[in-house]
């Protein structure tokens, strides 16, 4: 073997890792979109469900709120289902470890409610149409509707 030939399979085996680790880089920020589309998809569910809990609970309706909510979902369900695509077959493997819950209770948690640092009443986000005091992480008003 001559020189130019060992540094031709050199140059060609550099080229073929640099392909691996630059797949490997896009494919680790699609798993973090996913993770990080999987928690906003628990967390409008959870608020979809403190909405109808709330609603029921004072025998009131708000069907275009409810509507709203479900709607936000079918679309973060839509995002997540095409970055699952995205990575191809491999991708079912890697994200249903993600998608379990633990089987302990019936895949059911309760976490307590445990007010850690109080922040003063005036650092709490508000609605901007009709300024009714709403959670940090809410997508839209309890009371009106609006998206924040």
């Amino acid at each position: 073997m001559d020189f130019n030939k060992i540094k031709e399979m050199g140059l060609e085996y550099a080229e073929k890792g640099r392909n691996a680790a630059m797949d490997l880089a896009e494919r680790g920020r699609t798993q973090a979109k996913i993770v990080s589309e999987q928690t906003k998809l628990a967390r409008a569910q959870r608020q979809l469900g403190a909405l109808v809990y709330s609603l029921a609970k004072g025998n009131e309706e708000n069907q275009p709120l409810v509507d709203k909510y479900i709607e936000m979902i079918s679309s973060i369900e839509a995002n997540l289902n095409a970055l699952k695509e995205s990575l191809g077959p491999a991708a079912e493997v890697i994200t249903h470890d993600l998608d379990e819950e633990p089987a302990e209770g019936g895949g059911i948690t309760i976490e307590p409610t445990v007010e850690k640092d109080k922040k003063p009443d005036t650092d709490k986000k508000t609605c901007p149409q009709c300024g009714a005091p709403v959670s940090e992480d809410a997508l839209f008003c309890n009371k009106c509707g609006a998206q924040l």
